[in-house]
C-alpha cells in the first residue's frame, strides 16, 4: 500500500444482502463493471463473502461485499449464513436485494429489521424488474433495477452516495492536535516482529495525516530518539510512540512535551477511547484463573517477541503479580459469547472500520466485560497514562471518576 492509497478500514463498506437467487451476484457484477462473483442459476453459488476494492463514483473508494443467501440451508447453510450476518458489522451502507418478481418475502422484512437495529443506512433493490409487466417509480429508499439488462444501476449508486454522505465525517488521526508548522516525533520500533522493508500502516496513515496539515515530521527508532530530540531546534509539539516503546520513550522525551502512542491515537479514531482508558482499571483487578482475550484486527504471522501474544501478556502478569489465562483472537474472528472473559484488551483497529470497531466494543458492554486498548495497557503497567491522554484533556476526567 502506497501512502496515497485508501486504506481498506477507511472505504465505504458497501454489503449485498438477500435471499438466495434474488440476483446478489449479478447485481454486484453490474455495480461495479465486473465479474466480481459467480454467477448461476443454481441457488447458494456464493458460499463465503466476496470482497472487492475499487473506486466507484459518486460514492469514492469502496469495499463492495457479495454475501451468501440468507435463507441457506443445512448444516453448512447456516455457517454462511452467520458469516453473511457478521458482514453487517462493518457495512456502512447495505444493500437489500429482492427479486421483483416474487416481492417482499417475510424473511426480507426480518433482515430489514435487524438493519435497521443496527443502525446501518441501507437501500432496498428490487432487482429483475426486467420480468415485471411495469416498473414502479422509485422512491428514497428503493429503487427498481435490473443486472441482467443494466437498468436502474445509476440511480441505485446516486441513493447509496447520498445515504453514505450522511454518515462521513471529517475526523483525523492527530493533526487536530497540531497547528500548521508543528513538529512531530514519530517513535518507531525496528525489531523481529516489525514488518520487512516497510512501515506498518498506523505509522503510514499517522505520518500522512500530519503531512497533509502543513506540519514536519521526524521518524526514528526508540534507540536514537536521544540523539534526534538532541538535533532539534526547538522541542517537538508531540511524540508518538509504538506503544511497545512506551516504557522507555517516556523516560527520554521532556515532561513538558505531548506524549501519546499510535493504539491510543486509533483508540480515539476509531470510537473507543473512552471505553479504553474505562477498562484499563480491570487491569488491577485480575485474579489467578482469569481469561482475558487479546484480540487483534489483523493477521499476521505471529513472531518470537510478537507485542500480542508475548509481550503484553508477560507485562501483564508481572503487573498483576497473577497468573491469568490468555486467549486470542485475530482478523474479522470476535467471539460471539464474551462471557467467560474478565477482559478483553484490543489492538488500535487499523485494519477495521469504525463500524467493527464501535461493535466489538458494544459487544463488550452488553456482555458488561471491560474492553481496553494495547496502548492503554500498556500506558497503566508503566505508570503513564495520564502522561498519555495529556493531548486529550476531556479524557483525563475519565481517569478522576
Amino acid at each position: 500500500m502506497g501512502l496515497n492509497d485508501t486504506v481498506s478500514a477507511d472505504r465505504v463498506h458497501i454489503g449485498f444482502f438477500g435471499l438466495r437467487n434474488a440476483g446478489k451476484s449479478s447485481l454486484v457484477n453490474a455495480f461495479t463493471g465486473q465479474d466480481v462473483s459467480v454467477v448461476s442459476n443454481v441457488a447458494g453459488t456464493t458460499t463465503d463473502p466476496v470482497k472487492k476494492a475499487m473506486e466507484i463514483l459518486p460514492i469514492g473508494p469502496c469495499m463492495i461485499i457479495d454475501t451468501p443467501g440468507l435463507d441457506d440451508e443445512g448444516t453448512l447453510g447456516e455457517m454462511r449464513v452467520s458469516k453473511a450476518k457478521r458482514v453487517l458489522s462493518m457495512t456502512d451502507a447495505a444493500v437489500i436485494v429482492i427479486d421483483a418478481s416474487r416481492g417482499v418475502t417475510g424473511q426480507d422484512k426480518e433482515l430489514i429489521s435487524v438493519i435497521e437495529g443496527k443502525k446501518v443506512p441501507y437501500i432496498i433493490v428490487f432487482n429483475k424488474a426486467d420480468l415485471l409487466d411495469s416498473i414502479p417509480a422509485s422512491d428514497e429508499k428503493t429503487v427498481y433495477v435490473s443486472a441482467m439488462k443494466n437498468i436502474g444501476i445509476e440511480e441505485l449508486k446516486n441513493k447509496l452516495a447520498k445515504a453514505v454522505k450522511t454518515e462521513e465525517n471529517n475526523k483525523c488521526i492527530c493533526s487536530d492536535l497540531l497547528s500548521p508548522g508543528d513538529h512531530v516525533i514519530l517513535v518507531t520500533p525496528i525489531d523481529s516482529a516489525a514488518p520487512k522493508g516497510r512501515l506498518i500502516l498506523p505509522q503510514q496513515q499517522t505520518l500522512r495525516d500530519i503531512l497533509d496539515h502543513g506540519c514536519t515530521a521526524t521518524v526514528t527508532r526508540e534507540t536514537e530518539l536521544e540523539s534526534a530530540l538532541s538535533l532539534l531546534k526547538d522541542k517537538p509539539k508531540l511524540v508518538i510512540t509504538d506503544s511497545q516503546a512506551f516504557g522507555k520513550v517516556s523516560k527520554i522525551v521532556p515532561s513538558d512535551v505531548l506524549l501519546t502512542s499510535f493504539s491510543i491515537l486509533f483508540a480515539r479514531y476509531k470510537g473507543n477511547l473512552e471505553r479504553a482508558v474505562k477498562g484499563a482499571a480491570a487491569l488491577s483487578k485480575i485474579k489467578d484463573g482469569d481469561k482475558i482475550l487479546i484480540s487483534e484486527g489483523c493477521t499476521h504471522h505471529r513472531q518470537c517477541g510478537d507485542i500480542g501474544s508475548v509481550k503484553l501478556p508477560a507485562w501483564i502478569k508481572q503487573y498483576t503479580g497473577k497468573e491469568p489465562i490468555f486467549e486470542f483472537s485475530s482478523g474479522n474472528s470476535f467471539p460471539e459469547d464474551l462471557s467467560e472473559y474478565s477482559l478483553i484488551l484490543h489492538c488500535g483497529g487499523c485494519m477495521l472500520t469504525e463500524r467493527e470497531m464501535l461493535f466489538r466494543g458494544r459487544c463488550a458492554d452488553d456482555a458488561e466485560i471491560p474492553m481496553t486498548n494495547y496502548g492503554i495497557a500498556i500506558a497503566e503497567i508503566h505508570g503513564i497514562l495520564r502522561r498519555s491522554l495529556e493531548p486529550f484533556p476531556h479524557i483525563l476526567a475519565y481517569l478522576d471518576n
